[in-house]
């Protein structure tokens, strides 16, 4: 059997994100797999421009990532209680894609923020905006890391034990899921 082909998506585009950071530490964790990060600088969802240009060519690379993966991880921040706008633009861009690449797709969805809830509210909104999709959302254990900022060593690799241990839990039934397929 080939190697799984596992997709990375973070919420964050800051260069140094922990969320990045985050879906990386997941992906190592997944074990053995093509893993890709996807790119999600698009511009701003707009019916005309879509009309007027069609799809553009970097939500087509990213759907394109998304529909041949057997396992996507996405990571989100929180701001201001909800998944920022640059994810949501993300999945209302790769909605107007022919096809669905989400569907059926086994994803789970953690988050790391600066605040002390760890992104929980992000990862509730992220699953409705992507519910129309219909993905195999990957549950529980549900991973927020809280004051991410304090949670990765120089190499970006996770520090807490605790966090590694569900991450991996986590990592596990999704592999599960993509093998399952």
């Amino acid at each position: 059997m080939s190697a799984l082909k596992l997709v990375g998506i973070s919420g964050a585009l800051r260069a140094g994100s922990t969320n990045t950071l985050f879906v990386k530490e997941a992906a190592r964790l997944f074990g053995e797999a093509e893993f890709a990060l996807g790119d999600i600088r698009f511009p701003l969802y707009d019916g005309d421009l879509e009309s007027s240009e069609g799809i553009p060519a970097e939500v087509q690379a990213t759907a394109d990532l998304i529909a041949g993966a057997d396992a996507i991880i996405v990571s989100t921040p929180e701001y201001n209680k909800s998944l920022p706008g640059v994810l949501k633009n993300a999945f209302d861009w790769i909605s107007r894609v022919e096809g669905n690449p989400w569907q059926d797709k086994p994803v789970a969805i953690i988050s790391a923020a600066a605040g002390r809830a760890g992104g929980e509210r992000a990862q509730v909104a992220t699953r409705e905006a992507l519910v129309y999709s219909q993905p195999r959302f990957v549950t529980g254990p549900e991973i927020g890391l809280a004051q991410s900022f304090n949670q990765f060593d120089e190499s970006g690799a996770l520090t807490n034990e605790r966090t590694i241990e569900n991450l991996q839990v986590l990592m596990d039934k999704l592999r599960a899921e993509a093998e399952r397929a």
